[in-house]
């Protein structure tokens, strides 16, 4: 029993069909895995920013940094705010800065060579 040509050509595109699937197969089990191990690790971090932020909200609690200020403040040299000292920039006299003599403004009063670089911040 002989097999002839179109056999021998049909079987070895059973077998490669077979191994592209069996390939095929294993590498969406392999991603499937890898999905599975990043959906952990991001649960985990997800889990760790949670417990950053219970650590946050209970270290700015406003009876917490009161107690650390009254305890640090002959270090710190920290004072009440009076109202009196809460302005809008309004307030603030309304005096107008020529931007463009802060080169000059620099180079007077010692600070040496101004910067020729132009960055787009400031316009001459």
């Amino acid at each position: 029993m002989l097999f002839r040509t179109s056999d021998v050509i049909l079987i070895a595109v059973m077998l490669s069909a077979a191994a592209f699937t069996y390939k095929t197969k294993h590498d969406a089990e392999a991603m499937m895995e890898r999905i599975g191990k990043l959906e952990t690790k991001i649960q985990l971090e997800k889990d760790s920013i949670d417990v950053l932020k219970a650590d946050w909200s209970l270290f700015t609690q406003p009876g917490r940094l009161q107690k650390l200020a009254e305890a640090y403040n002959s270090e710190l040299g920290l004072e009440v705010t009076k109202p009196q000292q809460i302005v809008n920039f309004s307030a603030l006299g309304g005096i107008p800065f020529p931007v463009d003599k802060v080169g000059d403004l620099i180079a007077e009063l010692g600070g040496g060579e101004t910067d020729p670089t132009v960055t787009g911040g400031v316009r001459p």
